[in-house]
């Protein structure tokens, strides 16, 4: 179960002071802890990494990077980054914010001058710091680069057929795709790709050694984790998804050895440990600034136990108040893997931890435990509480499932036979998807690797199992015009999409 650790935890909780103060003295049950969460939480493999005034006091790796294999997680086992490398990117803009090349406020045509939104005055308005923020007025649109073969610029010159979802800067939708464009800015203004502009001028100055930009880069390389989902009761090992086409949203791979040195350089206000400042206090005030105010419905879960008074999106980070502090983290979510990065800068406390399970909440378990470890008071069980917040979240997932199941129509018939369904289904946004019957059943491919077969539900409606089986299942309609054809094919997600013509 025990990865293998760089030094015995007394040891590295020694470095700090001896003796060591209470607060770092109560990280010596730290390593229990953990041991317990993954347990039942069913993690495989994790990796931990502990901050404080500018030392590392905790660096742990435990567990299997890959059940197949049962090679160990140790502290340089490199994790996906996923949408923790916001931070990285909102970064980057701010080195070339320090170099005058833009400013936060410069509107994103003046940079990308191709890249069009539905709105004609949002792609007038839209500026540097609205890539970074969630606020820009449009809805998710994952579905345009999810397992989607497709480079970023097709997927950002598809943005001018999203329409808004509210009006700009009047709320916040999560939105990756804005990210990726502010990869593209960074290409544009730098002459560097985005990869080798955050290799280059953050993962080098920083001795991130083992970081790479994108999981293609660590091809062939030992220490890299696989990713694992739960399927039908079993923790399986699944495909690991790149995040190719949108890489400035979620693409990077780390270790919790070199997250280590990130959190330090951040906590240090944009200077390396060798004493080379990389961003300007200004631009690192910028990045923690609360940027947006969101409601708990744009929040986590978590929201529901640490009772904030606010909450708010930075440029990269999420924030909230905490005990009587400033919270700056965020998560990031990939097929099978999990990553948290949580700072409170007023402390010089930062936590990092990467762990190899779909939506392992105990992320979030571990780095409230450490904050409560060093602001004193009483220590919550963070884990036995998340567990049971998200217990009672798949008991609701499961009553909904069981609804979807229940409104089944029994011993109804397709209107048409299974060819009738068959052919291609376009929209300009969504791309296309193609029907085809064979072997009596009709089968679903959207791009190159989402495919699926459909099965009969009720009427006019079947059920979609993903051949990923960790995607699960969805229900598809077909809509019939007035001569009885297909028409239209409609997700329960409401995606709808016109059948092309083979007139």
């Amino acid at each position: 179960m025990l990865g293998i650790r760089l030094l015995p935890a007394a040891l590295v909780l020694a470095i700090v002071s001896a003796p060591a103060p209470a607060s770092v003295r109560e990280l010596e049950t730290f390593d229990a802890y953990v041991r317990q969460a993954m347990a039942d939480w069913r993690v495989p493999g994790l990796a931990v990494a502990v901050v404080k005034d500018g030392e590392t006091v905790f660096l742990h790796g435990y567990g299997s990077r890959n059940l197949e294999t049962g090679a160990p997680v140790d502290a340089r086992t490199r994790f996906a980054a996923a949408s923790t490398t916001k931070a990285m990117t909102a970064a980057a803009i701010g080195m070339l914010v320090d170099e005058k090349r833009v400013t936060w406020d410069t509107p994103v045509e003046e940079v990308l001058p191709e890249f069009r939104l539905y709105d004609p005055w949002m792609s007038r308005e839209l500026t540097v710091r609205d890539l970074l923020t969630h606020r820009a007025g449009l809805g998710n649109a994952d579905f345009l680069w999810y397992a989607q073969d497709v480079s970023t610029a097709e997927v950002l010159s598809r943005m001018r057929f999203a329409p808004p979802a509210y009006s700009p800067r009047s709320g916040f939708i999560y939105q990756n795709i804005l990210y990726g464009a502010a990869g593209e800015a960074i290409r544009a203004l730098s002459g560097q790709s985005w990869e080798e502009f955050v290799r280059q001028r953050i993962f080098l100055p920083l001795e991130m050694v083992g970081s790479a930009p994108t999981l293609a880069w660590l091809d062939g390389q030992d220490n890299v984790t696989g990713a694992h989902h739960e399927i039908e009761g079993q923790i399986r090992v699944i495909e690991t998804d790149p995040v190719a086409s949108i890489p400035a949203a979620g693409s990077a791979w780390t270790s919790v050895s070199d997250m280590a040195r990130w959190m330090t350089f951040l906590l240090a206000g944009g200077v390396t440990p060798d004493g080379r400042r990389l961003l300007s206090e200004e631009v690192v005030e910028e990045l923690f600034h609360p940027q947006v105010l969101l409601r708990r419905d744009n929040f986590y879960p978590t929201a529901k136990l640490t009772e904030p008074n606010w909450l708010s999106y930075g440029l990269g980070w999420f924030q909230h108040d905490y005990r009587g502090r400033k919270v700056d983290f965020h998560t990031g979510s990939i097929d099978g893997l999990v990553a948290i990065v949580g700072l409170i800068r007023e402390e010089n406390l930062g936590v990092c931890v990467l762990a190899n399970l779909d939506h392992a909440e105990l992320r979030h378990a571990l780095m409230y435990r450490v904050f409560d470890s060093f602001l004193g008071g009483p220590q919550r069980d963070w884990h036995a509480e998340l567990f049971e917040l998200y217990a009672e979240r798949r008991e609701k997932q499961e009553e909904e499932r069981k609804k979807v199941e229940e409104s089944r129509v029994e011993e109804t018939s397709p209107s048409l036979a299974l060819d009738g369904y068959a052919g291609e289904y376009s929209h300009p946004l969504f791309g296309s998807v193609t029907v085809s019957s064979a072997d009596g059943g009709l089968r679903l491919r959207y791009g190159q690797r989402l495919v699926g077969d459909l099965g009969h539900w009720n009427y006019d409606t079947f059920r979609l199992v993903w051949e990923r089986p960790w995607m699960g299942k969805d229900l598809v309609t077909f809509l019939l015009d007035e001569k009885g054809r297909s028409a239209r094919l409609r997700f329960s997600s409401g995606i709808e999409l016109a059948r092309v013509s083979e007139e």
